[in-house]
């Protein structure tokens, strides 16, 4: 085995791409408005998240690594405002961002493949005390990026339009109907009424 193929690599590799493909499948299904409207008071949507961890990806396995991709993203070119990764305006279309987010994919999958897990880096807008890194540890930092990420995209849809999960079938939602969802609800709610009232009683005494 050479230096480049490494198992450990491949398992990273792997649970990064699913979690991008799991990112890109939360637009599936909803129209212009769902895909970008906010709906926690952070602004966070679906679409911009997408279009962040492409961004990101991009960075940390394009710039560091000294292999900068040929990509057009104005929302990264210097003079951008600090969060115009995160959203998506009127009149960028949803195509363009998930066209970027796959080209941006093939870039990263391409450093991963050609570099050894122990290749060096530097990441320019850490602090200097640790900027060096590995292609392992960047691994891990977008690894957890990208989860982090999912996970928000997995609460924004469900605020949409209610669906959970992968969508129909994934093995780690619970299959209730809607009673039993209600239901299930209305035990945590429970739960949480008796909790803080018995944190305010027990305060009072």
């Amino acid at each position: 085995m050479s230096d480049v193929e490494s198992p450990e690599k491949d398992h990273l590799h792997l649970y990064l791409r699913r979690r991008r493909e799991e990112l890109l499948g939360k637009l599936d299904g909803l129209d212009e408005y769902d895909v970008r409207r906010p709906l926690v008071p952070s602004g966070t949507n679906l679409l911009g998240l997408v279009k962040h961890v492409a961004s990101v990806e991009l960075g940390y396995f394009g710039e560091v690594f000294g292999r900068p991709a040929e990509l057009e993203a104005p929302w990264l070119a210097e003079g951008a405002e600090p969060d115009d990764d995160l959203w998506a305006t009127a009149d960028e279309s949803r195509e363009a961002i998930v066209d970027f987010a796959r080209r941006a994919g093939e870039h990263v999958d391409a450093t991963i493949r050609a570099l050894p897990l122990d290749a060096p880096g530097s990441v320019p807008w850490w602090p200097a005390d640790r900027r060096e890194v590995t292609l392992h540890q960047v691994l891990v930092h977008m690894l957890s990026e990208a989860a982090r990420h999912a996970g928000h995209a997995d609460i924004v849809r469900e605020l949409v339009d209610g669906r959970l999960g992968t969508g129909p079938g994934d093995p780690n939602v619970v299959p209730h109907d809607e009673a039993g969802w209600q239901a299930h609800r209305d035990r945590v709610e429970a739960a949480a009424r008796e909790a803080g009232d018995r944190e305010v009683g027990g305060s009072t005494t």
